[in-house]
């Protein structure tokens, strides 16, 4: 199960993507899938074609876990 986080990196806005799964406190590294602002864009210091970015947990003041977005539905607009 994958959990969708919110990573807060010192003089940086934060950043969110999805982790396999969540630190641990023997961890020294964090590696995030589908790294992107938190309004979605692109983060303009990562490679706009990269999928994983993995972080040294010692550049990152905190991390936020979020839930319930993987269950939100979309709801779209069809012109019949």
């Amino acid at each position: 199960m994958s959990h969708i986080v919110l990573l807060h990196l010192p003089g940086e806005e934060p950043v969110a993507g999805e982790v396999e799964e969540l630190p641990k406190p023997t961890d020294t590294v964090i590696t995030v899938i589908n790294p992107r602002r938190r309004d979605g864009k692109d983060v303009h210091y990562i490679d706009s074609r990269a999928v994983k970015v993995v972080w040294p947990l010692e550049r990152i003041s905190f991390i936020e876990i979020l839930g319930g977005e993987e269950e939100e539905q979309i709801i779209g607009f069809v012109r019949e």
